[in-house]
């Protein structure tokens, strides 16, 4: 969706920037850096993206029963979507806690329970899937997950293949790109720079295009 795009360059949620990049905890040097998180500080556009979210649910998911976010970002927008949708909510960690109870799941679930997972962003999709995993085990059967953006990674598109996980995003990168170009956020050039960068993350033969 264009307007969801709009906002995350707006607020500053989806930086671009070829010529000063960041660098991301994996130690891969990019000309781009999402943080959903700076959402929160922006009541309109934050209920503009739940509304989007709700309105991908209701299609796509109709018989959810139940929205579990990731820990920690897609927390607080599973938690907001479940309260419009007038469903229970929870949320999963990467792994078990090693005290109290011990939880990885976070919320009341119970065998066959129909649940959709909120994300904040995808990139190679492994937490996302370790996340769907552990519901799984646990006993509900997952839909399939909604994030509000995602870089399109090819190893993430496989993974969410081999372990057969619907993906709706609500904007991802080639629309934000598109769009960032229009708004005279980055130039033409740019665009082509952070282009090759999403093809091999790795290489970065686009810091000298």
């Amino acid at each position: 969706m264009r307007e969801i795009a709009e906002i995350l360059l707006k607020i500053r949620a989806v930086s671009l920037s070829p010529s000063e990049p960041f660098t991301w905890a994996s130690g891969i040097i990019s000309p781009i850096y999402c943080d959903n998180r700076l959402l929160l500080s922006y009541r309109k556009e934050w209920g503009v993206v739940m509304e989007a979210m709700r309105e991908v649910v209701e299609k796509e998911f109709p018989d959810a029963e139940c929205i579990m976010g990731t820990a920690a970002a897609g927390i607080p927008h599973a938690s907001v979507l479940a309260y419009l949708m007038e469903k229970p909510s929870g949320f999963v960690r990467g792994k078990a806690k090693d005290h109290g109870r011990k939880n990885q799941i976070e919320g009341k679930i119970q065998e066959g329970m129909k649940v959709v997972v909120i994300e904040d962003l995808i990139s190679t999709g492994g937490s996302s899937i370790e996340v769907v995993e552990a519901l799984r085990e646990a006993g509900c059967d997952v839909l399939g997950m909604v994030s509000i953006f995602t870089y399109g990674m090819e190893k993430a598109n496989r993974a969410m293949k081999e372990k057969e996980v619907k993906l709706h995003a609500l904007t991802t990168y080639s629309e934000l790109l598109d769009t960032a170009l229009t708004m005279d956020y980055i130039t033409e050039k740019d665009r082509e720079k952070l282009k090759v960068f999403m093809e091999n993350p790795q290489d970065e033969g686009w810091r000298k295009m």
